[in-house]
Parts: C-alpha cells; sequence; structure tokens
C-alpha cells in the first residue's frame, strides 16, 4: 500500500483520460470519455496520482463566468479512500477559486453532502435522480409547441439560461446539443420560446437535461417529445419543487434513484433562478 506521501497532485490532462473513465466507473456514475473530454477542455481538473502512475482521486472545477465555478468529480479510487485524497484536492480547488474570487457550487449525493458541509458548503436547494429502463404507454402526451432545437433558437436559448443558471455556458449547451441531436427540443408558444431540453448520451443511460422553462406545461411537453425521440435507458434529474411531475414521470416508468442536494461556498445563495430550472445538467455540469 502507498502512503498518503507517495501521493503526487498534478493537473488533469487528455493522458489521464483512461485513469479518469476508471474513476468515474468505480463509483458507478454515468460520466463517459466524452463528458470527462468536455469537462477539461472547457474547466480545471486536479489529480492525485501514486509512484506506479495510477490515478487516485480527482477534482473537477468548470467556470461559468466571473462570479462562480462549478465543483465536480470529487472522486477517489474505493482502494485508496480515507486517506484525505478527496479534501486535499477540494481544499486545494476552493483556494484557486478564493484566490480567483469566485464562489464555489455543487450539487451533492448523500454520501458526499457531510464531507461539503465541513468545508464550509451551505444547502441551496434539492433534486431527485429518476431512472428509466422501459417506457411505459400511460395516456395521450400532449406535445403542442414542441419542436427541434433550430440554430436560429440560440440567442433565446442564451438569455432563458443567463436567467435561471446565472451565467453564460452556451459553449457547453451547444456541445451538449450536438452529443445528441435527438433530445435537443424547444417549446416555442405565440412566437416566444417558453423552454428548452437538452441532453447527452452516458456510460450507462443518456442524460436528459438541463430542461430549463417559464412553466410545468412547457417542462412537461418538453420531457414528452423527448420521450418520443430517445430510448431508454434514461436518466433525469427533477426538482423537489415538481411533484406532479415525478407522479407523471413515475406513470410512465420512471423510478427513483438518489437525490442531491445544491450546496454553495463563497456566496449567499446559489446563483441563478431555480424556479426556471426543471431538470439540472447534471450534477458533473450544473
Amino acid at each position: 500500500m502507498a502512503s498518503t506521501d507517495d501521493a503526487r497532485e498534478h493537473a488533469l490532462g487528455p493522458q489521464d483520460l483512461p485513469g479518469c473513465l476508471e474513476l468515474s466507473k468505480a463509483a458507478h456514475w454515468n460520466q463517459n470519455a466524452a463528458d470527462w473530454r468536455l469537462m477539461l477542455e472547457i474547466g480545471r481538473g486536479y489529480g492525485l496520482s501514486l509512484a506506479d502512475g495510477s490515478l487516485a482521486a480527482s477534482t473537477v472545477t468548470l467556470p461559468y463566468g466571473a462570479a462562480f465555478a462549478w465543483v465536480s468529480m470529487v472522486l477517489v479510487a474505493p482502494e485508496h479512500r480515507r486517506r484525505g485524497y478527496a479534501t486535499r484536492l477540494l481544499r486545494r480547488a476552493l483556494e484557486d477559486l478564493s484566490a480567483e474570487r469566485r464562489a464555489a457550487v455543487l450539487d451533492a449525493t448523500p454520501a458526499g453532502h457531510e464531507v461539503y458541509a465541513e468545508e464550509g458548503f451551505r444547502d441551496t436547494w434539492g433534486f431527485k435522480r429518476l431512472a428509466l429502463d422501459a417506457l411505459k404507454t400511460n395516456g395521450v402526451i400532449d406535445t403542442a409547441g414542441v419542436r427541434p432545437l433550430e440554430p436560429r433558437d440560440w440567442p433565446r436559448i442564451r438569455a432563458l439560461d443567463l436567467d435561471a443558471f446565472g451565467a453564460d455556458r452556451t459553449r457547453l449547451l451547444q456541445a451538449l446539443a450536438d452529443r445528441l441531436p435527438a433530445a435537443a427540443r424547444v417549446c416555442e408558444r405565440d412566437g416566444k420560446v417558453t423552454g428548452f431540453l437538452l441532453g447527452r448520451e452516458g456510460r450507462e443511460a443518456c442524460q436528459l437535461g438541463p430542461l430549463v422553462a417559464y412553466d410545468a406545461r412547457s417542462a412537461r411537453a418538453l420531457l414528452g417529445s423527448a420521450l418520443e425521440q430517445v430510448a431508454p435507458p434514461l436518466y433525469l434529474d427533477l426538482v423537489d419543487r415538481e411533484s406532479a411531475l415525478v407522479d407523471w414521470l413515475e406513470a410512465r416508468g420512471f423510478a427513483f434513484q438518489r437525490p442531491f442536494t445544491r450546496m454553495v461556498h463563497g456566496a449567499d445563495r446559489a446563483p441563478g433562478n431555480d424556479s426556471l430550472v426543471f431538470c439540472p445538467a447534471g450534477p458533473e455540469l450544473g
């Protein structure tokens, strides 16, 4: 067994992709190579490797504008847990963000919540992961106003997402639209974009999200349209306030998997307008 002194801290790069994939696979998370490449392209990766070259731990920060960054992929290989590796990388990331005067935001699993709370993160709002293995036909799905996303939609999508999320993440959104075009949907009524949905393929399932909308009717229509286009298995993360939408999804075969808590460090509240958020992009992306 290597000691903690053998762990070498370094930036994550393309050469670390195999090790990164092994970390998320060991944690039974859904990220694939495209997810890791995207995060390392737009963000900053922190790694701890051992003397034999194996990647023992990771953390990634994704800067969204000047005010805050997303913290994700805080992972440790199962055989190297309880050695302080996660805390070491998390603290290093928080130091860098503090020097940049950026707040830190993350979505915590129950297993990680206590660790983040001890480092000064505070709870804001929550959501739950729902999983679909086989779609059940249960009544007519109203998809009125929903259509495939078109290039002309991007200025309106950007404006809506900026309000909802609190920063411009157009680069991320466009990358998701390219990865799973069948899920890239827009709801338009009376000449106004009332919501949009994107998605991506994952290691275990396709993930639907982000879903940003002005109202629950638009959100349900977008999800209904995506369910007609994207085959299971599917994951989506739904905000806790939407109990009626949970019932609607469960009637179509979705089942609860686990909860998440959005937490913030270095700010009074999480950025954006959460009343517009129905499905985050995923805990790793925000």
